[in-house]
C-alpha cells in the first residue's frame, strides 16, 4: 500500500491507497505528523510513501521523514510523465508538479487546464503533446478576506458566505460581493481565455474550495477534490 502526504500551508493531508483506490484520508495539524504516520503504519501495510510540500518542513519533520528510506520527496528532479517547459523548473511547486502529472496520467495527449482553488488559486496548462507550459497564480478565497482586513484600518475579517449578492448594501455584504464575485469572474474569465485558445480543452477543478466554487463556474469543468492526492499516488507508482 502507498501512503501519500500532502503538506500544505495550514494543514497536512494523508491518504492511504491500495492500487488506485483511496482507503482512508485524514487532515491533521503539522504537529501531528509523526503520530499519524505511525498510526497509519500500524493500521496498514505501507510499502511506499511520497511527500509533497508547498512549505519548508521544519528540521524535526525533515529528520523524521529521512529516517524512513522508503519515502520519496517530490521535487523538480523527480521523474514525471510530462515534458516540463517551465522557464524556471526548480521553482515549480511540488503540488503543481503532481497536478500536471495526474492530468497526464488521466488525459494523455489531451490539452488540460488544472485549477487548484486552495490558499492560492493556481492555473496549470499542458498541451496535446503532454508539454507543461505554465499557468498563473493568484490569491485564494481565504487569502483575499485576510488581505482586505489586514491592509485596512477598519474593514472586518470575514469568511466565505454562500448568500452573497452582486450589490452589497452593508460593508460586510460589499466585502462578500467584491471577493466572491471577483474570484468567480476571474476564474470564469480565465476559463474563457483558455477555451478561446483550445475549444477541446479539458478543465479540472480541485483544491479545498473546489466544491464551494464549482456551482458558480462554467459547467464545462470536472471537479475532483482528491486530484492532487491521486496524482501523488500515481507518481509514486511511476517512480
Amino acid at each position: 500500500m502507498n501512503l501519500v502526504i500532502d503538506v500544505g500551508n495550514s494543514a497536512i493531508k494523508l491518504a492511504v491507497f491500495k492500487n488506485k483506490q483511496m482507503l482512508v484520508k485524514s487532515i491533521i495539524n503539522h504537529d501531528a505528523l509523526e503520530t499519524s504516520f505511525a498510526e497509519l503504519h500500524n493500521q496498514f501495510k505501507i510499502l511506499k510513501t511520497i511527500v509533497c510540500s508547498v512549505t519548508n518542513l521544519d528540521a524535526r519533520e525533515e529528520l523524521f521523514l529521512k529516517s524512513h528510506n522508503h519515502v520519496l520527496k517530490l521535487n523538480s528532479q523527480t521523474r514525471v510523465p510530462f515534458v516540463n517547459l517551465y522557464a524556471t523548473p526548480e521553482t515549480l511547486g511540488a503540488d503543481r508538479i503532481a497536478l500536471i502529472s495526474e492530468a497526464t496520467f488521466k488525459y494523455p495527449k489531451q490539452a488540460v487546464l488544472v485549477i487548484d482553488a486552495g490558499s492560492c488559486i493556481t492555473y496549470d496548462y499542458k498541451n496535446e503533446k503532454d508539454e507543461y507550459l505554465g499557468g498563473a497564480i493568484s490569491p485564494g478565497l481565504s487569502m483575499r478576506y485576510k488581505a482586505v482586513h489586514h491592509f485596512t484600518g477598519k474593514l472586518p475579517l470575514l469568511s466565505r458566505d454562500l448568500s452573497y449578492k452582486l450589490i452589497g448594501n452593508t460593508t460586510k455584504s460589499a466585502i462578500h460581493s467584491g471577493i466572491e464575485n471577483g474570484i468567480v469572474f476571474e476564474m470564469n474569465g480565465m476559463i474563457d481565455k483558455y477555451l478561446a485558445e483550445n475549444e477541446k480543452l479539458t478543465i479540472i477543478l480541485t483544491g479545498g474550495d473546489a466544491e464551494y466554487l464549482r456551482h458558480h463556474l462554467k459547467n464545462c469543468i470536472f471537479a475532483n477534490s482528491n486530484f492532487l492526492l491521486e496524482g501523488l499516488n500515481d507518481l509514486l507508482d511511476y517512480n
